[in-house]
């Protein structure tokens, strides 16, 4: 990524994972599969500060696979890949292995 976009506030900024639209002996799958709406976190603010002034950390860390709302977010366009930005209480969770 030639541009460096750094969030924030408690803004964190995603590249959501798009699930294969074939398999690799070559099926194509229907659009419509049971995927989990999910992205990959790229950046973090700071966090928010509450009314006394103490900062509030953001949640989650760069390179943590997180579960997202179905709408929401600002969709943001570097380098001619596809982010979206999102507050820190709308990530729905993290996702383990």
């Amino acid at each position: 990524m030639a541009k460096r976009l750094i969030p924030t506030f408690n803004r964190i900024l995603v590249e959501k994972i798009i699930p294969p639209s074939k398999t690799s002996a070559g099926i194509l799958l229907p659009e419509k599969t049971s995927q989990l709406n999910s992205g990959k976190v790229v950046a973090v603010g700071p966090g928010s500060r509450d009314k006394s002034g103490n900062l509030i950390p953001v949640s989650v860390k760069e390179g943590d696979h997180v579960l997202l709302p179905e709408y929401g977010g600002s969709q943001i366009k570097l380098d001619d890949k596809e982010f979206h930005l999102f507050r820190d209480e709308d990530i729905l969770g993290i996702l383990r292995d």
